[in-house]
């Protein structure tokens, strides 16, 4: 299974309530501009342990899966966090 890296996202929301992430930062401070969403759908659960979106965007001409997996309904002020996969080493 890939590791997960949580990321920090800069989101807006359209007037439906429509969540679009705009921009990706590292931990390490590095972001990266989101270029277009190609694709969402809500994420099967053998790809996140709790309910969510992927989002696949573009990011520098190519496609990637951000993932937005959301908490547990007991945390009313956690909606969710960002990850991204990180491939596994050969």
């Amino acid at each position: 299974m890939p590791e997960r890296i949580y990321v920090h996202v800069n989101t807006d929301f359209d007037s439906t309530g429509f969540v679009i992430p705009k921009a990706i930062t590292w931990a390490d401070g590095r972001t990266f501009v989101i270029d277009s969403i190609m694709d969402f759908r809500p994420t099967s659960s053998c790809e996140t342990m709790h309910p969510g979106e992927r989002y696949t965007v573009m990011i520098g001409g190519k496609a990637r899966c951000l993932f937005f997996e959301k908490t547990d309904p007991l945390f009313a002020s956690r909606v969710g966090r960002w990850f991204v996969e990180c491939p596994e080493s050969p």
